[in-house]
């Protein structure tokens, strides 16, 4: 079954079982994947942009859960964490911080990478071939590390 299709029936599932919360992540997922079909004029998306708009999402619920939590709104803060769980559900398992590290290592060691100037590269080798499976800010910080 494609991840499109998954979200449509987890979407009905949770329609019928008036779990609110996750009815509007799915819909505001939904509408993001409709958006994107159009976009491509394509008849269904490959479950590789699909993971896409869902890392997205996800990306936007931890920035909004760190604005909200910065200015002292835990009732809006909690939403976002909610929907950001549901979300998380959809993608990969992410890598550990040890696998994170050893996907850089190789990355540098495949590149030959040894300033600052290659950073670039090698987050673009590190988040293409572990797609949703890595948090970018996370692996950012680790990059910077290894090259300066």
């Amino acid at each position: 079954m494609s991840l499109s299709k998954k979200i449509d029936s987890d979407y009905i599932e949770a329609y019928k079982a008036k779990a609110t919360v996750k009815v509007a992540v799915l819909r505001h997922l939904k509408t993001a994947i409709k958006n994107r079909m159009v976009e491509e004029k394509l008849q269904e998306l490959p479950d590789e942009m699909v993971l896409d708009l869902i890392a997205k999402q996800v990306k936007q619920r931890k920035d909004s859960f760190d604005q909200y939590s910065k200015a002292g709104r835990d009732d809006l803060a909690q939403v976002e964490a909610q929907e950001l769980a549901e979300l998380e559900g959809y993608l990969p398992k992410q890598l550990s911080e040890e696998e994170l590290s050893d996907a850089i290592d190789k990355a540098i060691a495949d590149l030959g990478a040894s300033s600052m100037a290659d950073m670039g590269k090698v987050m673009q080798a590190v988040l293409g071939a572990h797609k949703g499976q890595v948090d970018g800010k996370i692996a950012s910080a680790l990059v910077k590390s290894k090259l300066s």
